[in-house]
């Protein structure tokens, strides 16, 4: 009875055993099913709706508004000097006297005949006057008469050659008065008191206006248009309208709180050697913290970008046809929007093609196709961002 329980059971494990080899040589050998595409984890933000300053960053040099250099008019000697070299002086100060003698005895000489011929002009007029009483009584010829009037209208004209004379005389009396031309800083003064100068010689000194002054820089002739809107817009309801605020500011080494300027002149030229176009702008200079020939950086924003969207550098893909992003759709796969960019500021770019909605892939990007599957692992809600500066240097 055992030997016979023993034998089947061994013929049920044989069999049990053939069984589970079967199963296992039938799933090795049916068609393995079809696996779906692997989704792909990905990072996306949205574009910002911001107004993007436009900002270019040049080189500046400060220069004077006016210089002025100071000339006699007259040759004499140098009788006083009233200012001292790096004075500030207003406009009319008196900065040198020069020997005056001669000329003021001119003067008071030629006062004295105006006032002979004056007496004599009003002599002679009375003359007339009787003559032409005793010619209407018929007491004098006709003769008599002309000649009395000859001998007034004569001494009326030698009476306005004294006026001329004695203006001459002031005017050379004025010349021994030199003032000054213009408000400003004093430079060297070039003689001294007893020196002789003469009429139309060498600048006795200059004046250099620096408050305010101006700072002159470059302006890349790819921003010709921008600058132009600038300048003719500037002050008015419409360019504010437009999104055009010309501005100009400058910081100074060992500062942060930058200085503001107004942008005021552009050059009717571009160089031809370095296309760019040369600007002005005026600066306020009370602290007297700007020299003329001193190096300043410079930033001007031509204009502002209202209400534009923006990306992050790293969403951008470029291919032969331009630029382009990836974006995700309602079935999360990944397709490719063509864009435009106007701008670029920082690691941001101002774009056209993209809407606020838009979720725009910016990490993992690479191995995508158009209409890879892909897993959402980060976003950017895009909310609008304070203003942003969009600096350039040309």
């Amino acid at each position: 009875m055992t030997k016979k329980f023993l034998l089947a059971a061994l013929v049920l494990a044989l069999a049990a055993g053939g069984w589970v080899l079967f199963s296992q040589r039938a799933q090795e050998q049916a068609p393995a099913k079809p696996k779906g595409p692997a989704e792909q984890a990905v990072g996306v933000v949205k574009p910002k709706l911001e107004d993007v300053p436009v900002v270019l960053e040049v080189n500046g040099t400060v220069v004077s508004l006016k210089t002025v250099e100071v000339r006699a008019q007259t040759s004499n000697l140098i009788k006083k000097i009233h200012v001292k070299e790096g004075q500030f002086v207003r406009q009319g100060k008196l900065l040198f006297s020069l020997d005056d003698r001669a000329d003021r005895a001119n003067f008071e000489k030629l006062q004295a005949q105006l006032a002979r011929n004056q007496a004599l002009a009003a002599d002679y007029e009375r003359q007339y006057q009787r003559a032409r009483d005793l010619r209407a009584q018929n007491f004098i010829s006709q003769s008599a008469l002309d000649s009395s009037q000859t001998q007034w209208e004569a001494q009326t004209a030698a009476l306005a050659a004294d006026r001329a004379a004695l203006q001459a005389a002031q005017l050379s009396l004025d010349y021994d008065r030199i003032v000054a031309p213009a408000s400003g800083r004093l430079g060297s003064i070039a003689v001294f008191e007893g020196s002789l100068v003469q009429a139309g010689g060498a600048p006795l000194l200059a004046i250099t206006q620096v408050d305010p002054v101006a700072v002159q820089f470059s302006v890349p002739e790819s921003s010709l248009a921008s600058l132009h809107q600038a300048l003719s817009a500037k002050g008015t309801s419409a360019g504010a309208a437009a999104g055009v605020k010309a501005g100009v500011s400058i910081t100074l080494p060992g500062t942060t709180q930058p200085m503001s300027g107004k942008l005021y002149f552009a050059d009717s030229t571009v160089d031809a050697a370095t296309g760019t176009i040369k600007s002005k702008a005026e600066f306020a200079n009370p602290g007297m913290l700007l020299w003329p020939g001193q190096f300043v950086p410079t930033r001007l924003q031509l204009q502002t970008l209202q209400a534009v969207n923006t990306l992050p550098i790293n969403a951008f893909v470029t291919s032969i046809n331009g630029k382009f992003v990836y974006v995700v759709d309602a079935e999360n796969t990944a397709q490719q929007k063509p864009v435009k960019v106007l701008h670029t500021y920082g690691a941001r770019m101002v774009v056209e093609g993209v809407r606020e909605t838009d979720q725009v892939i910016v990490d993992g990007k690479q191995n995508l196709r158009p209409g890879s599957k892909v897993r959402l692992i980060s976003a950017n809600t895009g909310s609008a961002a304070p203003k942003t500066e969009a600096s350039t240097k040309p």
